[in-house]
């Protein structure tokens, strides 16, 4: 998915196992993250980025929403144990990653593995995609989405 395309709609469910549609937050810029895996030091550090500017990122109108391929049982841990303030939707099955194109070939310990390129997507209240953050450092980015929403208010 790129700049200037219609976010697909899709379902996942919640850390609580409800299903969650993209499609029921129309009307409201998103904030729609891809992280690789919950309680990791890089997933912890971008999490806990959103969440401590969260109170900010309500107040810009912005809905966050984060995605991995964990379990929902995985994700309400990781929830929990860094006190998230919002939702975190579970694709185990990587779905949506796949629709949204954030599987890529990733070098770990000298290893190629096929994984989730840590991405975030800005999506304008009519469904348009109007950012992507390809490749995410975690510190700051939670700075870097804020500054991007008020500046394209």
């Amino acid at each position: 998915m790129n700049v200037n395309e219609k976010a697909p709609n899709f379902t996942l469910p919640n850390e609580n196992g409800e299903p969650i549609s993209l499609s029921s937050f129309k009307g409201k810029p998103v904030v729609l993250f891809f992280y690789p895996r919950a309680n990791t030091p890089g997933c912890t550090i971008e999490a806990c980025g959103f969440r401590d500017h969260y109170g900010k990122l309500t107040r810009a109108g912005l809905t966050v929403l984060g995605i991995s391929p964990d379990t929902p049982k995985a994700q309400k841990k990781f929830q929990e144990k860094f006190e998230l303030p919002y939702t975190l939707l579970a694709d185990a099955e990587k779905t949506v990653a796949n629709l949204f194109d954030v599987i890529r070939e990733k070098n770990m310990y000298g290893k190629k593995v096929m994984g989730i390129e840590r991405t975030t997507f800005f999506i304008a209240p009519d469904g348009t995609i109007t950012q992507v953050w390809r490749k995410v450092k975690p510190e700051g980015h939670a700075d870097e989405v804020l500054a991007y929403a008020k500046a394209n208010k």
